[in-house]
């Protein structure tokens, strides 16, 4: 028999910790491959943990309410060597697997950019003079900070055989420089589990009645808030709004929803449409699909939309659809009706919340006719969609103009002024108005 390490997982790209919310085994107890061992809670999802293996659950090393970073362990497993073998056979495979496909990127780069070998000459990173081993977390820290690995290697870690964590980097940080360390933190921490203000502003306290019910914030509540908090202060917001007529896109969809929910069994809804439009409307102004990073701006290469699903706590979650311009209405519709339906029942994982490149937010369903929504950072783009009305408008014909009763909505094109200027936020939005304006009716799901 051997003890292998249960990791903590790699739950998404920007994901660097989990904090541990329960333990679904007891130590002595036999663990299937592929069983769910705990559930683990990230910044993005709540997600339970499956084994890689089939064993007995030796030692748990982490607690519940511990924050752990990935890959480090978390618990001791008992397995037969024939499985440690094999595991070790398949990842020898996927690494072999996985250089061999790089080499081949590699060389295609270079043919295509004419890139000599001569000249290319890497920089090499800062090692560490002791030969020690830092997290990408740690290292993250320790560059937004301005720590070097001198000084990183001066610390004393409190982690397992010595290793230092990210609470010995902060530890290092308030030693340095208690004031700038309270008032503008470059890492992104609560402090005595209060979100803060990077220019230090502190809000105005509550004043309480005995009539008053104080309701604590739960975990989800928590993070949204701080979330808001952070991307208001990221990216200087400005709103552009378009009114379109939705005429022709809601008597195409009366036509289909019910052969749609005969022959699959869910409901077409209008969020596809809006889906499509907004994807069509990417293509159309790519720069609207970037990020940015420093003072760069990073142009996302796929287009994948997220959408604000309600949870049935009040909260919401921005499950995304990936790739969502090489989708058809029908798959765009099967996708949301199942990102909806998993999110409600709280089983989305982390990989459905993850890279998404821009954002809608149906605020038509709660009855509201435009909203100014709030960015999902790094994303420099989201669109509210207000709800559906019939209003009497102008109708324009060869034979003269006319009152008619049209189905109208406005759309709130909210936007990151840091690298879209309101021209193109502008022009955005109203090109995802005249997609909708005229949407095919002869086509089919």
């Amino acid at each position: 028999m051997a003890q292998v390490e249960m990791v903590m997982p790699k739950m998404g790209e920007s994901i660097m910790e989990g904090t541990i919310l329960s333990w679904l085994k007891k130590v002595g107890e036999t663990v299937e491959q592929d069983e769910s061992v705990l559930e683990v809670a990230t910044d993005k999802v709540d997600t339970e943990v499956p084994s890689t293996y089939t064993g007995v659950l030796q030692e748990i090393l982490a607690a519940e309410g511990d924050v752990v970073e990935v890959g480090k362990p978390i618990a001791i497993l008992e397995v037969d060597d024939s499985q440690v073998q094999a595991r070790e056979e398949s990842v020898d495979q996927e690494v072999e697997e996985a250089a061999v496909e790089a080499e081949a990127m590699l060389e295609e780069t270079m043919q295509e950019h004419s890139v000599s070998a001569q000249k290319v000459q890497p920089k090499e990173p800062e090692k560490s003079e002791l030969g020690r081993f830092y997290s990408p977390l740690v290292m993250t820290i320790a560059r937004e900070e301005g720590i070097s690995i001198k000084e990183l290697d001066a610390l004393q870690g409190t982690g397992k055989e010595g290793r230092v964590t990210k609470k010995d980097v902060l530890a290092l940080l308030k030693t340095k420089n208690p004031k700038s360390f309270d008032r503008e933190p470059g890492v992104r921490e609560k402090r005595n589990g209060k979100p803060k203000s990077k220019m230090g502003i502190q809000p105005s306290p509550a004043i309480f009645t005995g009539e008053d019910e104080i309701i604590e914030m739960d975990r989800m509540r928590k993070m949204i808030a701080e979330r808001m908090l952070e991307s208001v202060q990221t990216a200087p917001h400005v709103t552009s709004f378009v009114e379109a007529d939705v005429t022709e896109v809601v008597n195409w969809r009366n036509k289909f929803k019910k052969p749609f929910m005969e022959a699959e069994g869910q409901p077409l809804t209008f969020t596809p449409i809006f889906i499509e439009a907004v994807a069509n409307a990417i293509r159309d102004y790519p720069m609207i699909n970037v990020q940015v990073k420093g003072d760069k701006i990073i142009r996302k290469g796929n287009i994948n939309i997220g959408m604000a699903v309600a949870l049935p706590t009040g909260n919401l979650i921005v499950p995304v659809i990936k790739n969502a311009d090489r989708k058809s209405i029908k798959e765009l519709s099967l996708a949301v009706n199942d990102l909806a339906r998993r999110g409600r029942d709280n089983k989305l994982t982390a990989d459905d919340l993850s890279d998404g490149t821009y954002t809608i937010s149906n605020v038509g369903s709660f009855g509201n006719v435009m909203g100014t929504p709030i960015l999902v950072q790094p994303q420099v783009g989201i669109l509210a969609l207000g709800t559906i009305v019939k209003k009497p408008s102008v109708i324009e014909t060869a034979e003269g103009d006319f009152i008619g009763i049209r189905h109208k909505m406005f759309l709130s094109h909210s936007y990151d002024h840091r690298v879209v200027d309101g021209a193109l936020g502008g022009m955005f939005v109203r090109r995802v108005a005249d997609y909708l304006e005229q949407f095919d009716t002869s086509r089919t799901v």
